[in-house]
Formats: C-alpha cells, sequence, structure tokens
C-alpha cells in the first residue's frame, strides 16, 4: 500500500464528535470514518504543484496559500487522531486542520491561481519539464503536467466545495 497525502472536509460538529469518541473509548477509537465524497488523495501531487509554482513565479501570497492548503496548521488539536491502534496518520506527519474560515481564504486563492499558464512556462517537452521539476516527476506514467493539471484542479474545487459548505479540512499521509 502507498502512502498518500489525504484530505478530508468536515463539518466541526463530526470532528467534535470523533474527540468526544476518542475520549469515551477504553482504546481512544474516534470513529474516524469521513464520507468517501469528501475525502481526496492528493497522491504525491502537492510536492510537483508546489515546484511548478515556484518556477512559474506565482507570487507570495498564493504560494503562502497553497502550502497552506497543502500542509493545514496545528491550531486545531488533532492528537486524537493520531493515537495507536487508530492513529489515521501511521506512516507520516501528525493529521492538521484549517478551520472554515482559513478554508475560505484558501479556496480564494486558489481560485485565482492561472495553473494552465504556469505550465505553459515549463519547457514543452515533457521529459524536459520532469527534469527542471524534479521530485520524481520523471517517473510520472502520462507526463508531469497532465498529472500536476488534474490534481491541481481536483484541489481547488474541494476547497471550493469545502468553503461553500462552511466545512474544515482535517490533512494527513495514510
Amino acid at each position: 500500500m502507498a502512502v498518500t497525502q489525504q484530505l478530508a472536509r468536515i463539518p466541526a460538529e463530526y470532528l467534535a464528535s470523533c474527540r468526544q469518541s476518542a475520549n469515551a473509548s477504553p482504546d481512544g477509537d474516534p470513529l474516524w470514518d469521513p464520507p468517501s465524497a469528501d475525502v481526496l488523495d492528493l497522491d504525491w501531487a502537492g510536492l510537483l504543484i508546489e515546484r511548478i509554482c515556484a518556477l512559474g513565479g506565482l507570487d507570495d501570497a498564493r504560494r503562502s496559500a497553497l502550502r497552506q492548503a497543502l500542509e493545514g496548521e496545528t491550531a486545531i488539536g488533532l492528537a486524537f487522531l493520531n493515537t495507536p491502534p487508530h492513529a489515521v496518520a501511521p506512516f507520516g506527519p501528525a493529521p492538521t486542520a484549517l478551520s472554515a474560515a482559513q478554508v475560505d481564504r484558501i479556496a480564494e486563492l486558489l481560485g485565482q491561481i492561472d495553473f494552465p499558464a504556469l505550465l505553459a512556462a515549463l519547457p514543452a517537452d515533457e521529459a524536459e519539464a520532469a527534469t527542471l521539476i524534479g521530485k520524481g516527476a520523471d517517473e510520472i506514467v502520462g507526463g508531469p503536467k497532465k498529472y500536476a493539471l488534474g490534481h491541481f484542479n481536483a484541489l481547488r474545487e474541494f476547497y471550493h466545495a469545502a468553503s461553500r459548505r462552511g466545512l474544515l479540512v482535517v490533512l494527513w499521509w495514510d
């Protein structure tokens, strides 16, 4: 099983319910099981997306929002989601989260990124583009541009949907 980055958009009440379940359970089971329609498997695309944005000269405000969208924050306590034997992120860093207000800001800034223009700044040749991007881009079947574009669009839509619904976002590696 490959370890990939996961994101879940959830109501604050669901997170509170999971925290309460973990506290009440003898083995700390938070009963974490967000609906599959609200989970995004970003694979390892975040690294490539960030690199493409840096190479394309994306401004600091949007790069910061992208980084936050991919890394989350530690202000919302999620230790209960990372307690064995029910840890949701047993192979990576501790889960992080973003508040609904942070999700709103990130959704707005992601919507302002012209990712196709950033991709156009790369060499037209996929092999050359992959070499410039690095981060294992040369191993992506079908080429890194299509892979990164598909994942960026999914990430942007994920955050827009979370913002429209007033949801938090939880991030982890599984």
